[in-house]
This record gives structure tokens, sequence and C-alpha cells, in this order.
């Protein structure tokens, strides 16, 4: 028998393909867990490569499992090469705990490239929050100097866009200057997730169109829901991927999709939670993806963004 038809070729997925590099739990959403799902469900066809599998998220009293190596990693891409199964339209990034995965993740990219030139790097730069590195340190300098140069999109949150710039966001002013900066080293869209400014919520997207000139800029306000949840950061890169393809030059109108998305699903979350007699402040809660699945499909738009002039 022949060898199957290379299906990127044969039969090339309408809306893009994707190659979702990210942890695995075997329960609850996080990572792969928390993107491969919606993405489908926006008609993107996803190979996820597990860079982790856990048996839940590490915020449980305990967790096991194993961690993929850079070489595993590249195993897996050489499998992919010698059946010419690498044609992708988009590479998702989530976290990373080494600097070893990470310079393979590079070599990826430029992998991917050589077959498809104008693949779309989508880069969440997972590294902390709140203050805190939940990364070793030296990840910092290689996101710096190797990954932000060849991303298409990056979506940190208030920390590492300080990490990545060098500095302190207090303002507005100061989160758009943050994208500025972004654009000069590479990437035309930046989307800054979460802000936390004088007691309110902002997402902050940016996008150079054209080198040399100033970017497009945009601001969401997000109501604060009073709960923490997991994998709403590795959920919302992948909306933001999958609605900025189908509106690749409106990143306000993706930013909004993937905005009210995520609230509808959030605020699922909690209502059940409430129901079940669960008080959502005393831990994480497990998203509702599954049951949201309307709201990433057919989201209404409730949160408007609002340009920078």
């Amino acid at each position: 028998m022949a060898p199957p038809p290379i299906l990127s070729l044969a039969l090339p997925s309408e809306t893009g393909r994707v190659l979702s590099i990210q942890s695995h739990t075997v329960q609850g959403y996080v990572g792969n867990k928390s993107a491969v799902f919606p993405l489908q469900l926006l008609g993107y066809d996803v190979d996820p490569i597990n860079s982790v599998q856990f048996s839940n998220h590490t915020g449980y009293p305990s967790f096991r499992g194993q961690v993929l190596d850079g070489q595993q990693l590249w195993d897996l891409i050489e499998g992919l090469a010698a059946n010419d199964l690498l044609y992708y339209t988009h590479l998702l990034t989530g976290y990373i705990g080494s600097v070893s995965f990470l310079n393979t993740v590079l070599q990826v990219v430029d992998k991917l490239r050589s077959k498809n030139p104008g693949l779309i790097y989508v880069c969440d730069p997972v590294m902390g929050d709140e203050g805190k590195l939940y990364v070793p340190p030296e990840l910092v300098s290689v996101y710096r100097e190797k990954v932000v140069p060849v991303a298409s999109m990056l979506t940190p949150n208030q920390f590492e866009v300080e990490q990545l710039t060098g500095f302190k966001i207090t303002s507005e002013k100061d989160g758009l200057e943050a994208c500025n900066l972004l654009h000069a080293a590479g990437p035309k869209k930046v989307v800054i997730t979460s802000l936390h400014l004088n007691g309110s919520l902002l997402l902050i997207g940016s996008h150079q169109k054209e080198k040399d000139h100033p970017p497009e800029q945009f601001k969401i306000v997000i109501p604060k829901i009073p709960a923490y949840f997991t994998g709403t950061g590795d959920l919302t890169t992948a909306l933001l991927l999958g609605w900025s393809n189908k509106y690749p030059d409106n990143l306000e109108k993706a930013s909004e999709l993937a905005v009210s998305s995520l609230q509808a699903l959030l605020q699922r979350t909690l209502t059940d939670y409430l129901k079940a007699g669960f008080d959502p402040q005393t831990s994480s809660l497990e998203i509702r993806l599954i049951q949201s699945q309307d709201d990433i499909k057919n989201p209404q738009i409730k949160y408007k963004a609002e340009k920078y002039h």
C-alpha cells in the first residue's frame, strides 16, 4: 500500500492547522487541555504536543507525571518531518519550564517556517504573575532575546510584559509604550491580557500593521470576578489565535470576541460552583470548558474595545 496522503496538502484546513506545544493534565483544564478543544470548536485542526503530562495541575496538594525534554520534543518533530507532516499555519506555545526546551522550540519555529514561511507563531510567554516568577530566571533572557523577535503575536500578562521590556507599568500610557517596545523587537500583534491599574482590570491590544508606522491600539475594560480560576491564560491565548485568524486585520474585534467568550465561561463556572454549595473564594476553580461550548463558538460581544488615538 502507498503511504497515506499528506492531509495538510491533500485536504488543507480552511481555517488553519495549529501545532500546540503546551502542558497537559489528565484531569482539569490547563495548557493543551484548555486550548485544543476551543480551537477545534472554532474550526481548526489542532495537533498537540504535551510538554508535560501530569495527573492534575500543580495547584493541588500533589501531582505526579512526566516532563518532556528538548530531545524528546525534537524526536517528535523529526518523526513528523520524516513523513512530510510539518506543514502548519500556526504554532502556539504556552508554559515552558526549561531553557533547553525553549531553545528546541526555537528550532521548531525555524523548521516550520522552512516549510511554510507564512507560519504565524502565537506565543504566550508564561513566566509568572503578581510579581513572582514561576520559571527559572534564565528563561527571561531567552524569551526577550530569541523568542520575541520570531513571534507573530505575543499574549503576556502585566508581570510578563515588565519582564520582557524591563520597565514597570503603572499607567495605560506605560502599557502602550511597552507594546511599542515589543513591536520594535518583532511581533506585529501584542495583547497584554491583564493589566491591573487603579482597581480596574484591562486588556490592552496593539497591532502594528506596517513596520515603522504607529500601531493601532485599544483597551477593553474587563469586570473583575471575585474568584481565582486555572487555565484562563491558556484559553485566552487560544481564543485570540482563533479569532484573530478569522479577523486578521481587526485585532479589536478578535479581542472583543475572546474576552466575551471567556467572561461568559467564567460566569458559568462561578455559578455552577455556587450551586454546588462551594465557596469560590476558598481555592482555585477548574473552568467549565465543555459546558461553555456555545459561548466559545458563538460569543455575544458584551465587552467593547475603546481605541486610543
